[in-house]
């Protein structure tokens, strides 16, 4: 269980270094080519009012017994941007966050997966209805009836390799150890489906790591050069990648695991090639400002996919996004009380992300916390998270 803490806002630094770690487990042309702008003051409006709520909110998540070090929000309305934060990137110097700091961006670079594979649908190098066995042949024969679009909304039935007990050693016995993502499935080779393909909703990190393999297949690309091509280029992001190290690029927000006392720096716990295309990703607030608004809009695929994305059926992102929660292909959809947006979330060892827009993609926004809050870590920090985002959405589409 975590040990009870109070984090005050403004957090003060910690002397001394950060201490050793160890894993806890548990549009479109004006849309790709806009920027953040330097934030404004906001007018005494609606905004002023729901900003002002949403501030609240923000240092009550960071006051909060197990609550994270930091979290900044990023608002952006067409080309009019506010930033909302509260705690700090690094409690050893008490730094604030900025929207260039890089953070692990977790389950949100599924999104970046779906992202790949719907621009090769509009290529005409991939379709939703393609399976594991036209493209993937050395997968498990009882894997290969899965669609694209089983992988991409979570109805595939492949069990989850993260949750495999040898991987899970692995993990364990050295957090940094590199791992060859090609192979990732090979733990769960030996495994028939959960379920039949297309019969349930399933959260499951495997998915989007066989979208990454059947991309690559259909291209003769590695993944990597993909995201490269098809969405950094694309979207104009110049501060996002996808290392197989456990290295932050400079500058970063601090991650921290919040259930010591002092909370422990995470920051570099694990490699990220243990999650690759399903989590692995680092980005900035700025960087993913820029691709979700392109993402949510349709921008990077066709018109005939995006209807096919936007099939909404019963699940919910992981950790749950505000209001209530539907599943489409690499994409969430997110209705709240003041308004509906699209996007998704991700949580890992020290962060927790979300990114949403407006299906136009002229409103989005992102959070990005320090800490990991999910069901399983604390469930009543995560209900108090996603009101916070549920009033990130209010201040964002200016209604109370």
């Amino acid at each position: 269980m975590p040990l009870p803490r109070s984090i005050r806002h403004p957090l003060p630094p910690r002397p001394g270094g950060p201490r050793p770690s160890r894993l806890r487990l548990p549009l479109a042309t004006a849309l790709l080519a806009s920027c953040l702008c330097a934030v404004a003051p906001a007018p005494a409006t609606a905004a002023a009012r729901t900003d002002t709520e949403l501030q609240r909110r923000l240092d009550d998540l960071v006051r909060a017994t197990g609550g994270p070090p930091g979290v900044i929000v990023v608002l952006r309305n067409g080309g009019r941007t506010r930033v909302v934060r509260s705690g700090v990137a690094d409690l050893d110097t008490g730094r604030p966050l900025r929207t260039t700091d890089h953070t692990r961006i977790a389950s949100t670079a599924k999104a970046f997966s779906g992202a790949v594979a719907l621009a090769l649908v509009r290529q005409g190098k991939l379709a939703l209805d393609d399976t594991i066995g036209e493209h993937l042949p050395q997968l498990p024969k009882a894997w290969h009836a899965v669609t694209l679009r089983n992988l991409l909304n979570h109805t595939s039935g492949l069990p989850d390799y993260s949750k495999d007990p040898d991987f899970l050693k692995l993990i364990q016995a050295d957090p940094r150890r590199t791992f060859d993502p090609q192979h990732l499935l090979d733990f769960v080779a030996d495994k028939p489906l959960d379920f039949p393909a297309g019969s349930e909703y399933h959260y499951s990190n495997s998915d989007n790591i066989a979208v990454a393999l059947m991309a690559e297949e259909a291209s003769g690309l590695p993944y990597d050069a993909l995201l490269r091509e098809k969405v950094y280029g694309p979207t104009g992001l110049r501060h996002t990648s996808l290392p197989l190290g456990y290295t932050m690029p400079r500058p970063y927000m601090h991650g921290y695991d919040v259930r010591s006392a002092p909370p422990e720096d995470v920051s570099e716990l694990i490699s990220a090639s243990g999650v690759w295309a399903s989590g692995g990703i680092v980005s900035t607030p700025q960087d993913l400002t820029r691709f979700i608004r392109a993402y949510a809009a349709g921008a990077l695929t066709s018109e005939d996919a995006l209807v096919q994305q936007r099939r909404w059926i019963e699940g919910a992102s992981e950790p749950a996004g505000p209001g209530e929660n539907k599943a489409g292909l690499a994409i969430f959809r997110y209705r709240t009380r003041c308004g509906t947006v699209l996007g998704h979330t991700g949580n890992t060892p020290g962060y927790t992300q979300l990114i949403a827009a407006t299906p136009d993609g002229t409103h989005s926004l992102t959070v990005s916390l320090t800490a990991q809050i999910n069901r399983t870590t604390n469930p009543a920090l995560l209900e108090q998270l996603r009101a916070a985002e549920e009033e990130a959405v209010c201040a964002l589409l200016d209604k109370k």
